[in-house]
Formats: C-alpha cells, sequence, structure tokens
C-alpha cells in the first residue's frame, strides 16, 4: 500500500509558489523598496536623456546625504511608534550655531561641537518629555518644531551666515568615479547606516528598540528599560540631526534659519517609502536608505520629464499613502 506521505496531498511539492514570494518580498522591509528604486531608475533612464548623466547622478546623491540622514534620527523614533516633526528645526539651529559662532571669529572646532551640543540637547528635552512625562511624541515635537525654528531666528536675528571654514564644509568635498561626484559626505551617510544597521540587529539596545516599539509594556514586563530606551533614541536621533547639520553646510556654505522647512515631511516619506511601519517595532534602515534615494530620484526624474512641481507632491504624497495603507494590510493579514 502507498505511503500517504508520498502524495501530492501531503505537501511533497516544496517549490515556492509566487503567492508565497510575493508575499515575502512585501514582509520584507528593503526588498519593496529596493523594487521602486530600480523600477523608477529605468523609468526615467527610459523617458529621459539626461537622468543618468553623471551631473544628475551626482546631483541625487548629494540632495540625499542631509535628507538620508535626517531620515535615520527618524526611523529610529519611528521604530519605537513615535515620530518627529522638529527633525529639519533642530538642523537648522544645528547650521545657525556652527555658522554664527564661526563667522563671530569662535574657533571653527568649538562651534562643530556647540552645535551638535545644541542640537542633541533639543532631542535630550525631547526624550525626557516623551519617556518620563509620557507626553505624545506628536504633541512634543509638533511644539519643538515652532520653538526651535523661533529660537534659531533669535540667535541669528533673522539673518543667514556664509561659511568658509574648512572643517565646517568638509563634507561638501570629495572626489569623482567615473564622472560622478561623490562628496566625503556620502560615504559618511553610508557609513552611519551601517553602524545603525548592525547596532539594530546585532546588539541589545537594537532589539529593545524593536520590542518597545512592538509592545511597550510587554517589553517592560520582559525586563525591558522603556523610559531609558525611548530617552536614548531620542538623544541619538539629536545627534544624528546635528551631523545633518554639519553635512548641510558642505552642500550648500550658507546657514539660513528658514531653511529646511519641509525636511520633517521629506525623512517621514524617506523612512515610510522605505517600508518602516509608522506603528513602530518593523522595519530597516537599509529601507530608510533606499527610501531617501527613492524621494531624490522622483524629484529629479519627474522636473526632468517636464513634470511641475505640484504634480510631483501629489506623487510622492500618494506613494506615502499606498506605503501605510499596505504597512496596515499586512499587520491585519498577520503572519501566515
Amino acid at each position: 500500500m502507498r505511503s500517504p506521505v508520498t502524495t501530492p496531498a501531503a505537501g511533497g511539492d516544496a517549490r515556492p509558489r509566487p503567492r508565497d514570494m510575493l508575499r515575502y518580498a512585501f514582509r520584507t522591509p528593503a526588498v519593496g523598496p529596493l523594487a521602486a528604486l530600480v523600477v523608477a531608475v529605468v523609468a526615467f533612464a527610459v523617458t529621459t536623456e539626461t537622468f543618468l548623466t553623471p551631473q544628475n547622478l551626482s546631483l541625487v546623491l548629494q540632495q540625499s546625504i542631509v535628507v538620508g540622514t535626517l531620515a535615520l534620527g527618524q526611523s529610529l523614533i519611528i521604530l519605537t511608534a513615535g515620530i518627529d516633526l522638529a527633525n529639519g528645526a533642530i538642523a537648522v539651529l544645528g547650521t545657525i550655531v556652527m555658522a554664527k559662532l564661526a563667522f563671530d571669529g569662535g574657533n571653527p572646532v568649538t562651534a562643530l561641537v556647540l552645535g551638535l551640543t545644541a542640537a542633541t540637547f533639543v532631542g535630550l528635552v525631547n526624550g525626557l518629555l516623551v519617556s518620563r512625562l509620557r507626553l505624545p511624541p506628536f504633541i512634543v515635537t509638533l511644539g519643538a518644531l515652532t520653538v526651535v525654528y523661533a529660537a534659531a531666528r533669535l540667535y541669528s536675528q533673522s539673518r543667514s551666515y556664509p561659511v568658509t571654514s574648512g572643517l565646517l564644509v568638509f563634507w561638501g568635498n570629495g572626489l569623482g568615479i567615473g564622472g560622478v561626484f561623490l562628496t566625503w559626505g556620502t560615504f559618511l551617510l553610508v557609513g552611519l547606516y551601517g553602524f545603525f544597521w548592525y547596532v539594530l540587529t546585532q546588539t541589545a539596545w537594537g532589539r529593545h528598540i524593536y520590542a518597545v516599539g512592538n509592545a511597550p509594556e510587554s517589553a517592560r514586563l520582559t525586563g525591558i528599560d522603556v523610559r531609558r530606551t525611548l530617552l536614548s533614541v531620542y538623544v541619538t536621533a539629536g545627534l544624528l540631526y546635528g551631523v545633518a547639520a554639519w553635512q548641510s553646510l558642505g552642500r550648500i556654505p550658507n546657514a539660513d534659519p528658514n531653511s529646511y522647512q519641509t525636511a520633517n515631511l521629506e525623512s517621514i516619506t524617506a523612512v515610510v517609502l522605505g517600508g518602516t511601519s509608522l506603528f513602530g517595532g518593523r522595519g530597516s534602515v537599509i529601507g530608510t536608505l533606499i527610501g531617501a534615494l527613492i524621494v531624490n530620484v522622483l524629484r529629479s526624474g519627474l522636473t526632468q520629464a517636464g513634470i511641475d512641481s505640484l504634480y510631483q507632491d501629489v506623487a510622492t504624497g500618494t506613494l506615502v499613502v499606498v506605503a501605510v495603507g499596505v504597512d496596515q494590510i499586512l499587520r491585519r493579514s498577520g503572519p501566515r
């Protein structure tokens, strides 16, 4: 008599089905964004004549540096089920502190350290309000958005400051590879993402961040200090925003208190398009890096295709809504 384990009904065919492969792609944070990036690059390469030129590729990479670093800090906060609406304002404050002190004759090293310290301090304050007083991150960072922008304008007296210090514009220097100009800021960005990918995937701190984002009460019951984890995330994010300020002076050697008005939305867009869940506990910083590239590839490609900037905003906003919708559907469906 034939054994039942050899029949097709017993599941002898171990080949993956297309539906299972598609589900796996959707559930792997970086796969979907990478596919979207490849499709966008191919589409713009076919429909425009200048997208793949070395000059344009250099510009896309340079435009991704500041947003990419802001999005990295944003990713850490969103992984804890929070959100940061003030990251662009914090970066602006950092640029103003660095540029003004150097412009007034101060030591560039001191200016740099104080700029990074100012950004980190704002992150510390936000973290204390969220972790100790348990205020909603949306409200805390919305208030910080207004306060920090006002502080930057007051400190700068609503004027911009040119930057000539070699230290402060360092990340704008670089080298050409195959006609594409790669700034040192690009290498720093890749290094930061590599470092935080390792930290999030290979260290206890990284596992605690995901645990807090998934279920803070369960994380607390397992012995994780939820408040300390949240505070450390906001402080780390503040420091990253300070680094983004330093990078921005390398890209545009001028500190303007009115700059980066939409950087918070752009960083959130990069995080969401990169597959990180706005509901916390799911995502990858590698996906965020890809998301930052997607944002700038879309803007560059649509601009060269002659699409009005208003329609570009419509396209980007639609992608964000679709990405959040897909994440919500996957969370409701649960593991299968």
